[in-house]
C-alpha cells in the first residue's frame, strides 16, 4: 500500500481561524496527541512571529517525539540581503527544530506587486533561503505559495520556482492553492505537471474558500502527490484548510493509501473532539466522519435494512474512525427502530409483538405533541420500558409549589420552589431557593431526595434549553424544554413538553434525575466505579 505523508498545520494554520486561540498548554498537549497518534509532521508556529510560538518551541525540547518532526514555520529571506542575514531564518535554527516549512511566491503577479522585486529575485530569495537551511542539517519543505493562480497565469514561472526550490535541497515541494478557489481539475493538471517537472515529493495545502479543499486533495494525490498538508476538523483563515479528518480516512479506507495505523485511524473521532474542546469550538455534528450524526439514522426503512446489513446505508463501517452507529427515535420511526433500540437497551423485544407496535404508536402521538427525542434518549428510554411495564420509578409526587416574589424594581426576584414527594412509604417535604424556578425546583428535589439516594450527588445538570413550539399563541405557546445532566461518565438529554414552563421543565428534570439514579444503580449492581 503506498504511503502519503500526512503534515498537520493546525497549531499555526488552524490557529489562525476566526475564534481559536491556543494557549501554549493546548499546543503541546494537541501536539502530543498528533505524535501519539504517528502523524508524520506536526508545524508548531512561526518562531519570532509572537512570545506564544517561542515558548511553544522552547518547552517543545524537552519532549521525546515519538512518531512526528516538528516543523517551524517561516518565510524566504527578505528582499536585497542574505539568506544568513535573514532574522526569520535565524530565529527557526534557534528553535533547534529538524524541520523548517518555508514560504516563497509562485505567482508572478505576486513577486512584482506583493513583494515589489523582480522575478530572478525571487528565485534567490527561494534558493538561498533554502539552501541556508539545508547547509544547517535541517530538512526543508518549501510551500510554494499561490502556485495554482501561478500556474494559471504564468505557468512555466510558477514551475521554475519549483525547480529552484528542489536545486537548492528541498525535501520536498508543496503546491499552495491560498486563496482557495482553484476547481479539482485545474488541480489536476497543475499538479501532474509539478510532479513532471521535479525530481522530489510533491505535496499539497489547499483552503476551503470554495468548498473544495478535501476534494482537491485527494485529486492531488491521484495525480502523484505524496504528501498532504490539512489541520485538524478544517480549521484555518476564511474558510477554513483541509480537513484531514476527512482526508485521512478517504485516502486509507478508500484511495488504497497508508496514512496511520488501523489502531491510530480508530481513534480519529476523538482526536476531533478533542482538538475542539482546545480550540473551544463546538463540534461540528455534521462533519464527515467524525461527526455525531454521520452515522445516525431516522427513517424506518433505514433502520430495517441497517439491522441486516450495516452497509446498505453506511459508506464505512462507524468503528474504522472511532465513531458509532446512533438510530434515531422519531414520528418516522418504524417497529425496526424500536426493536434497535430496545436491543441497546438490552429489553427482549420481538419486532412483531403488539406491544412493539403500541410503542410506535405512543412516539408518534408525542412527538405530534411537540415531543422531540433525538436529544433526549434518556427520555425514551424510560418512556420504553412504562409502556413494556419494565419500569419503576424512584419516587412519586405528591406536590409542587413555586413561588416567585419581587421587592423592588431595582433588585433580582427570589424564587422559592416546594416539593413533595413519596418514596416506598416515606413521605418527603423539603423547600429551596434557587436563582429560577427551574434552579429552585432542582435544589428542591435534591434536598428530598438525596438522603434516600446518596448516589445523586453524582448527578448534576450541564445544558438547560427552551424552544417555543408555536409562537403564533404568545404567551400562551407550548414549550419544549430539553436538559443535559452528567454523572462524569456519561451525558444523558431528557425532553418535556407543556403548555407551562415550569411543568415542562419539570418533567425533563424528573427524567433526568430518574435516569440518573437507573444508571447509576446499574452501575453500582455491575461494580463498576461512577466519577466523583
Amino acid at each position: 500500500m503506498a504511503r502519503v505523508e500526512i503534515y498537520d498545520t493546525t497549531l499555526r494554520d488552524g490557529a489562525q481561524g476566526e475564534g481559536i486561540s491556543f494557549s501554549v498548554e493546548d499546543k503541546l498537549k494537541i501536539a502530543q496527541r498528533l505524535d501519539q497518534m504517528g502523524f508524520d509532521y506536526i508545524e508548531g508556529g512561526w518562531p519570532g512571529s509572537n512570545p506564544k510560538d517561542n515558548e511553544f518551541f522552547q518547552r517543545a525540547q524537552d519532549i521525546k517525539w515519538q512518531n512526528a518532526k516538528l516543523s517551524a514555520f517561516g518565510s524566504t529571506r527578505r528582499v536585497g540581503i542574505k539568506a544568513n542575514e535573514d532574522q526569520n531564518l535565524q530565529t527557526i535554527l534557534a528553535t533547534k527544530v529538524k524541520v523548517a516549512a518555508i514560504v516563497g511566491k509562485a505567482w508572478d503577479f505576486h513577486v512584482t506587486n506583493a513583494l515589489q522585486t523582480t522575478l530572478e529575485e525571487n528565485l534567490d530569495m527561494v534558493a538561498d533561503s533554502i539552501a541556508f537551511l539545508s547547509a544547517q542539517g535541517l530538512e526543508v519543505i518549501f510551500d510554494a505559495e499561490h502556485f495554482f493562480d501561478g500556474y494559471k497565469h504564468n505557468p512555466a514561472y510558477a514551475l521554475e520556482v519549483l525547480r529552484v526550490a528542489a536545486q537548492a535541497g528541498a525535501h520536498v515541494v508543496v503546491l499552495c492553492d491560498t486563496n482557495g478557489g482553484s476547481l479539482p481539475w485545474e488541480v489536476e493538471k497543475a499538479t501532474k505537471a509539478a510532479v513532471g517537472a521535479v525530481k522530489v515529493p510533491v505535496g499539497i495545502h489547499v483552503h476551503n474558500d470554495a468548498g473544495l479543499a478535501v476534494a482537491n486533495s485527494l485529486v492531488a494525490v491521484q495525480a502523484g502527490s505524496t504528501h498532504v498538508q490539512g489541520t485538524i476538523n478544517g480549521y484555518g483563515e476564511r474558510c477554513g484548510n483541509a480537513d484531514l479528518c476527512s482526508i485521512i480516512p478517504n485516502l486509507q479506507l478508500k484511495a488504497g493509501k497508508s496514512c496511520l495505523t488501523e489502531e491510530s485511524l480508530g481513534q480519529l473521532t476523538r482526536l476531533s473532539n478533542f482538538v475542539s474542546e482546545m480550540a473551544n469550538q463546538a463540534p461540528n455534528d455534521k462533519q464527515p466522519f467524525v461527526g455525531r450524526s454521520v452515522f445516525s439514522h431516522k427513517g424506518g426503512l433505514h433502520v430495517s435494512a441497517l439491522m441486516r446489513h450495516p452497509e446498505t446505508y453506511e459508506h464505512v463501517a462507524p468503528e474504522s474512525v472511532g465513531n458509532r452507529r446512533r438510530v434515531l427515535v422519531s414520528e418516522l420511526s418504524g417497529v425496526a427502530t424500536i426493536a434497535y433500540k430496545a436491543q441497546e437497551y438490552d429489553i427482549s423485544l420481538e419486532q412483531g409483538t403488539a406491544g412493539l407496535r403500541g410503542v410506535l404508536e405512543v412516539i408518534k402521538d408525542l412527538e405530534y405533541q411537540g415531543y422531540q427525542f433525538e436529544g433526549a434518549e434518556a427520555s425514551f428510554e424510560i418512556m420504553l420500558r412504562k409502556s413494556l411495564g419494565l419500569y419503576s420509578p424512584f419516587f412519586q409526587l405528591e406536590g409542587l409549589r413555586v413561588i416567585i416574589e419581587k421587592r423592588h424594581q431595582e433588585e433580582e426576584p427570589i424564587t422559592e420552589a416546594t416539593v413533595k414527594v413519596r418514596v416506598n412509604d416515606q413521605s418527603l417535604h423539603t423547600v429551596a431557593e434557587g436563582n429560577g424556578p427551574v434552579n429552585a425546583l432542582d435544589n428542591a428535589l435534591r434536598k428530598a431526595l438525596e438522603e434516600v439516594y446518596p448516589r445523586l450527588n453524582q448527578i448534576w445538570l450541564t445544558d438547560y434549553k427552551v424552544r417555543v413550539l408555536n409562537e403564533r399563541r404568545g404567551t400562551g405557546a407550548k414549550v419544549r424544554v430539553l436538559i443535559e445532566s452528567t454523572d462524569g461518565t456519561q451525558s444523558w438529554g431528557t425532553v418535556g413538553v407543556s403548555t407551562n414552563l415550569i411543568e415542562a421543565s419539570w418533567r425533563a428534570l424528573v427524567d433526568s434525575i430518574e435516569y440518573g439514579l437507573m444508571h447509576t444503580q446499574r452501575a453500582y449492581d455491575a461494580g463498576v466505579q461512577i466519577a466523583p
